[in-house]
């Protein structure tokens, strides 16, 4: 892998839509895939003051998303590395984009190993990627439905 460029946009184009569901249905737990475009977009329509951070590799082709959002008046936030990045330092990176500009983020995080790709591979949980990064386990907060156990981490800057 080249170099990665990180494109910050408060708006994606139909085109990046695509690509973002694609990457979201192919490295998310099969429990989280959107069955269609406009099932990623109403997931997109229902958070508020979004702030993309997309990862392109030379082609201009997206490889990372970190995203956030305002949901319950807290900056929460999603990230997507593609599994031919992971471990190479491009999560840290994409994470510390997104980082630069927040005082607090909060995201929730698959805990354990139990769920599985689209593809039938395992998923792994990137909770120790969080917590290496200075996120603190929120362990009293769950989140509501059943679809897949995950835990609530938080990032604060250091003031």
């Amino acid at each position: 892998m080249g170099s990665m460029n990180i494109l910050q946009t408060t708006k994606i184009t139909e085109s990046q839509k695509v690509e973002l569901s694609k990457l979201w249905n192919s490295e998310y737990p099969e429990a989280l895939a959107h069955k269609s475009l406009e099932d990623f977009d109403k997931y997109l329509n229902g958070v508020t003051n979004h702030k993309h951070f997309l990862m392109c590799d030379d082609s201009g082709s997206i490889q990372g998303w970190h995203f956030q959002f305002t949901r319950d008046n807290e900056t929460w936030f999603g990230m997507i590395v593609s599994t031919k990045l992971q471990g190479k330092g491009f999560g840290s990176k994409l994470l510390n984009e997104g980082k630069k500009d927040a005082d607090k983020l909060s995201g929730w995080v698959v805990d354990h190993a139990d769920y599985v790709k689209t593809n039938g591979t395992p998923y792994s949980s990137p909770l120790s990627f969080y917590l290496k990064h200075g996120f603190k386990v929120v362990p009293e907060i769950k989140p509501e439905g059943d679809k897949l156990s995950a835990v609530k981490v938080v990032w604060s800057k250091q003031l």
